[in-house]
């Protein structure tokens, strides 16, 4: 899952950044309004951590000129503590959630999951598929009980189909998903990829739709 965090204050989107990547996720940061606006209208997140005292733009512009040119990923508005008004404000512009500051950092991941899964149609923490399953909290895989251990790019790739099943996703949006901005996004690498979860998790967990992409099926009712 790849997440555009947006703060002004350097040193607070460091530290989300870091524990964003220590769960799992590729991320980006923009520290003013107008980078944070062109970013999220040309790239591509499932979610974003928006505050919104920004220089250049403010963040209720930015989330706003969002909606308003179509971009629905799911937004974490940050506000000061106490200004009810702001939340308000967020919420009325499009905003899926807040969290005032200060805040704890495990609050905010547990915020954004629950998000990232709604926005997927998968509100339950544990996302099933077969003898497949993802403990989002956890950030553990388990093939019939059984803990898997998966990199950092296996454990993004499988957990974006994971909340994506059911349906076919291109080698190309998965790059999209999986690499931040800094990476070269070669949907070549994703076969590799999938090879190696394929050898890990066997043959059928991942199935294959030659000439459109990748698909985890939906669990029976």
């Amino acid at each position: 899952m790849r997440i555009l965090v947006v703060e002004d204050e350097r040193r607070i989107a460091d530290d989300i950044a870091a524990a964003l990547k220590a769960s799992g996720m590729a991320v980006d940061i923009a520290t003013d309004g107008e980078d944070a606006w062109f970013q999220g209208d040309v790239e591509t997140y499932d979610a974003v951590v928006l505050d919104l005292g920004l220089p250049k733009l403010d963040g209720l512009t930015v989330l706003r000129r969002w909606r308003a040119s179509g971009r629905r990923f799911p937004v974490l508005v940050l506000t000061a503590r106490g200004v009810w008004t702001e939340r308000v404000e967020g919420i009325n512009a499009g905003a899926d959630d807040y969290l005032p500051k200060p805040f704890e950092m495990e609050e905010l991941i547990a915020r954004l999951r629950a998000l990232l899964r709604r926005a997927a149609g998968q509100p339950a923490p544990v996302l099933r598929a077969g003898e497949l399953s993802l403990d989002t909290r956890q950030m553990r895989f388990s093939l019939r009980g059984v803990p898997m251990a998966l990199s950092p790019l296996e454990y993004r790739l499988l957990a974006y189909l994971m909340h994506q099943a059911g349906r076919v996703v291109p080698p190309t949006e998965l790059a999209e998903h999986l690499y931040d901005s800094g990476h070269d996004r070669d949907p070549n690498a994703i076969e590799v990829i999938v090879a190696r979860l394929r050898r890990k998790l066997g043959s059928d967990v991942i199935e294959t739709r030659r000439g459109f992409g990748y698909l985890i099926p939906e669990p029976a009712a």
